[in-house]
């Protein structure tokens, strides 16, 4: 893989801070950079330069920060950030999904099935080499589907319904929006996600407790990943 631009997307404040002190101290070049976003920063790693952005929670904003990147030169996208566990991952562990689909997008009155877009692509892959390349670098399993939505799961009944509806991993915000501009792109995409809650009637307090502390964890697992990417 070679990859000249790299871009990041983060959603969360307490989940970008971080990752600026780990970029601080493990890349070269590192400043911050001017864009529509609430924050960025470009850096320096391997043989690729790196675009960061802080772009807010939910699928509007992950969007439009994958189709800023894209169109600023990025031939690659990657994210990371926390998601509620579904089945078959454990509180605390690293996953690299494997497939995106939007949970929320519901056209069933219609006669559609749940998250089916009329006439287009509606589940979409993360890319197989940089999945192999994470996984590798940072020992994080390559699961199965991530449903991404704007609503925080956090009740038992919604996690089994993504559960049996979806064959769902796990749920985040994000994720399924940047896959789809990537898809349409034709941009390599992949994801790091650490499981902070288990998206059920505890999920509140589990979520918030990993987010507020331990930032760190996730930063710099993800950097080792982004180092592998970029042959460092």
């Amino acid at each position: 893989m070679s990859y000249k631009k790299i871009g990041v997307i983060v959603a969360d404040k307490d989940e970008y801070k971080p990752f600026v002190k780990t970029a601080e101290q493990s890349a070269v070049n590192v400043r911050t950079i001017e864009t529509p976003f609430n924050s960025a920063m470009g850096f320096s790693c391997g043989n690729s330069e790196v675009m960061v952005v802080l772009c807010g929670i939910g699928k509007v904003n992950a969007a439009t920060a994958a189709m800023y990147l894209v169109n600023s030169g990025c031939d690659a996208l990657l994210n990371f950030g926390l998601s509620g566990g579904l089945a078959g991952v454990s509180l605390g562990e690293f996953i690299v999904p494997g497939k995106f689909l939007e949970h929320d997008f519901d056209l069933t009155g219609l006669g559609y099935k749940p998250c089916e877009k009329p006439g287009q692509d509606y589940i979409y892959s993360a890319d197989e080499k940089l999945c192999d390349c994470f996984s590798s670098a940072c020992k994080a399993r390559i699961t199965g589907t991530a449903v991404c939505g704007d609503r925080f799961i956090s009740s038992n009944s919604d996690k089994e319904f993504l559960i049996s509806t979806f064959s769902a991993s796990s749920c985040d915000m994000e994720t399924a929006a940047i896959a789809s501009v990537c898809h349409i792109t034709n941009t390599p995409f992949v994801s790091l996600r650490r499981i902070s809650d288990g998206a059920d009637d505890k999920a509140t307090e589990t979520y918030r407790d990993m987010n507020v502390n331990d930032g760190t964890t996730l930063s710099e697992t993800f950097m080792k990943c982004l180092k592998g990417v970029t042959n460092v």
